[in-house]
């Protein structure tokens, strides 16, 4: 039994509480290596790659994959060597009565003692004999509350009183019923000679369709709703099933915690809407510049953070994020990045991005892509952040407003760059211009500084030397 070792759920940060087996890299029986990577656990922001501390063999893989699991739970057992599976059963029986399971509270059951109750006793309260066995607490109780115990039905363990007897004697009757006495008869009963669908019966009779009259459409012969709708000139239900069914996709623990922060964002969260064009000539031409002189160039996605951040510097009352009734504002510009992985959106982080040059964020930009979409990124990847930018130009929507990711304070939505009329000089031309969209708290930001950041971005991207 000293031979084995539990593999459980690791805890990455204060906050998490469980984790999902994502997937196994291994077998049951599978003998590993130290390092050796043997599972993906899934948390609230991240999957992880889960290694194995030592060489040794896994007897048994305790967690499904799929499952949610707590911190410290079983997931598999290991040993150096194999042993026998009753040792085994016997190390999950004992891990799983020992550990945290003495700290998860026991809570009654309706008809069980309160945990204040005392053994069985009899004795007598409010003036009366009592015949029934009754609980310490449930006796207190009707003392307290001058309830007569002998008239109360136990529903405890041998007609035992308990305290939630008690307290429901207490309570006024309350009258039931009322009114004209209603059949229970099948109303369909007569109809069951003809071969129909228990709602084609029901739609007969509300519109007085003979079913011998019809002709079943369904399978062998069966008369279907849709039939007796047909006959009665309505509509068949518009809340069927659509025919070819459909599938169900259970939601991942990101595809979660996503849809509880976005569903947070707003509720809570007042949100206004700043909206502006950019022209982006210049930048384009400062791009090919460099592809002919280079061969490569920064992403034009990497030059809207690096000027996102240099822009945060001017409206430094933008770069804030919101807590309770506190508002946080930060020296440096951490840009979460909006990047769409196989589970769902992920917003790892460029630090201190008004430090870094376009070509740097570019780097760092192409690292973290390539982690998010492996589920390699680290928890400090995507951990904080003051301001988010999130861009769906290559796929070609023109504008959008995007949700606020708390406790930040704003976020900017980049649409596609687009050959547009636009006024120069006292006349028409045409320029690549693309549209952005500033999403803001007004419970921290007032419309001034959001135009503030606007009007320092949009100088920034169209004289892009600067950047």
């Amino acid at each position: 039994m000293s031979t084995l070792r539990a593999f459980t759920m690791p805890k990455w940060g204060i906050e998490m509480l469980e984790g999902t087996v994502a997937e196994w890299n291994i077998q049951e029986g599978d003998r590993v290596t130290k390092g050796q990577v043997v599972a993906q656990i899934e948390t609230d922001k991240i999957v992880n790659e889960i290694q194995s501390e030592f060489d040794a063999i896994f007897v048994r893989l305790v967690a499904k994959a799929g499952e949610v699991y707590p911190v410290g739970a079983l997931l598999g057992v290991m040993a150096p060597e194999a042993v026998p599976a009753a040792a085994i059963d016997a190390f999950v029986r004992a891990f799983g009565s020992s550990g945290d399971a003495k700290e998860v509270p026991v809570v009654p059951a309706h008809g069980e003692d309160t945990p204040e109750s005392g053994p069985e006793e009899d004795g007598s309260g409010s003036g009366s004999g009592w015949d029934a066995a009754i609980s310490s607490a449930a006796k207190r109780l009707a003392a307290k509350l001058k309830v007569d115990a002998a008239r109360i039905a136990g529903s405890g363990r041998k007609g035992r009183i308990t305290y939630q007897d008690v307290e429901q004697a207490s309570k006024p009757a309350r009258a039931v019923g009322g009114g004209t006495a209603v059949s229970i008869d099948v109303k369909t009963a007569a109809l069951d000679q003809y071969y129909a669908a228990p709602q084609a019966k029901r739609l007969s009779l509300e519109h007085g369709v003979d079913l011998s009259k019809l002709k079943g459409t369904g399978p062998r012969g069966r008369i279907s709703r849709q039939d007796v709708a047909a006959a009665a000139g309505i509509a068949a239900d518009s809340n069927a099933a659509p025919q070819g069914g459909f599938d169900t996709v259970r939601m991942s623990a990101t595809r979660k915690v996503i849809a509880r922060q976005l569903t947070l964002s707003k509720s809570t969260i007042p949100h206004f809407y700043l909206r502006t064009q950019v022209n982006l000539d210049a930048l384009l031409d400062l791009r090919a510049e460099r592809k002919r002189g280079g061969g490569k160039a920064p992403s034009v996605n990497d030059y809207f953070i690096r000027a996102s951040a240099l822009a945060l510097k001017q409206a430094p009352d933008l770069n804030i994020q919101v807590h309770g009734d506190e508002i946080r504002k930060f020296r440096n510009a951490d840009i979460s990045v909006a990047v769409a992985a196989e589970r769902g959106l992920i917003t790892p982080i460029i630090r201190a991005a008004e430090t870094k040059s376009v070509e740097t964020v570019s780097q760092e930009m192409r690292s973290l892509i390539e982690r998010a979409r492996t589920g390699k990124l680290r928890t400090e990847d995507i951990e904080g952040g003051t301001f988010t930018v999130s861009n769906l130009g290559m796929f070609g929507i023109d504008q959008f407003d995007a949700i606020i990711n708390p406790p930040q304070g704003a976020i900017l939505a980049i649409g596609t760059a687009s050959r547009r009329p636009i006024e120069r000089g006292g006349g028409l031309s045409v320029a690549t211009t693309a549209q952005l969209s500033l999403s803001c708290d007004h419970r921290a930001i007032d419309g001034a500084v959001g135009a503030q950041f606007l009007a320092a971005l949009r100088d920034l991207l169209e004289t892009p030397q600067r950047l």
